[in-house]
């Protein structure tokens, strides 16, 4: 099973920050926003990484590179536009699947957010989908603050776009290619009109995941998340003093 990191975004609400850097390099608690994920995969056993990217996107394949460092195996989706969720992840249909197998399910997060979620269970939870005929299940979290409105219900496991307790899409999500298939490749295309379509037949799973989770859209959010991670790391140290 193959994941695909999301980093074409261009960043306007982190400006000036993102003017120089791309969102997903900035650093946080010593380290890039994407590192952390690579890490994380890489230690649920993800050894095949693709991330699309646009704005400023040769600087993520000079920090990257072929992700030797990690074990793992990255190649690159390049957009000359930023092609939104569903547009990127068509586009790179070709790096997702295997031989174009439409049934071939991915794993896909989103390059601006910080989580300590167990990418492990993916693997598993994607064969349950495929025998339950699901299209995709989605990764929900509480709703912060800057997004109090949420954006699915979960009822048991399934996933809608109505009910009245809400919660936030945390861009964690595991998808069917054949999802995206009538996507035209190099076309922008957003990810939600799609996944409200399949929830009317019932074809999408999900889970609320309680633990760390983080949405970077903001230089001040940024701060507060480094702030966070320096102080656990420095009691980390003196702990093992």
């Amino acid at each position: 099973m193959k994941a695909m990191i999301l980093a074409a975004g261009r960043g306007e609400r982190m400006r000036p920050l993102t003017d120089h850097t791309p969102k997903p390099l900035l650093p946080v608690g010593g380290k890039p926003l994407i590192v952390w994920h690579i890490e994380l995969l890489a230690k649920a056993g993800f050894k095949e990484i693709v991330i699309n990217h646009a704005h400023l996107g040769e600087q993520i394949e000079r920090y990257l590179g072929n992700g030797q460092q990690w074990d793992v195996s990255i190649r690159y989706s390049p957009e000359k536009i930023a092609l939104e969720t569903a547009g990127g992840i068509a586009n790179a249909l070709g790096l997702l699947t295997e031989d174009g197998n439409e049934n071939t399910p991915f794993l896909v997060v989103n390059g601006d957010t910080y989580t300590d979620f167990d990418f492990s269970q993916c693997k598993s939870q994607a064969m349950s989908m495929l025998k339950a005929n699901q299209l995709a299940h989605l990764v929900l979290v509480d709703n912060p603050k800057q997004h109090a409105a949420g954006d699915f219900s979960l009822d048991k496991n399934l996933v809608s776009s109505d009910g009245p307790h809400k919660l936030t899409f945390s861009g964690i999500g595991i998808y069917q290619a054949c999802l995206f298939a009538h996507i035209e490749k190099g076309q922008p295309a957003k990810l939600a009109p799609i996944l409200r379509e399949v929830m009317l037949t019932q074809q999408v799973s999900g889970e609320h995941y309680q633990g760390e989770w983080h949405d970077i859209g903001t230089p001040e959010r940024l701060q507060a998340l480094d702030s966070q991670l320096s102080d656990s790391l420095n009691l980390s140290i003196k702990e093992n003093e």
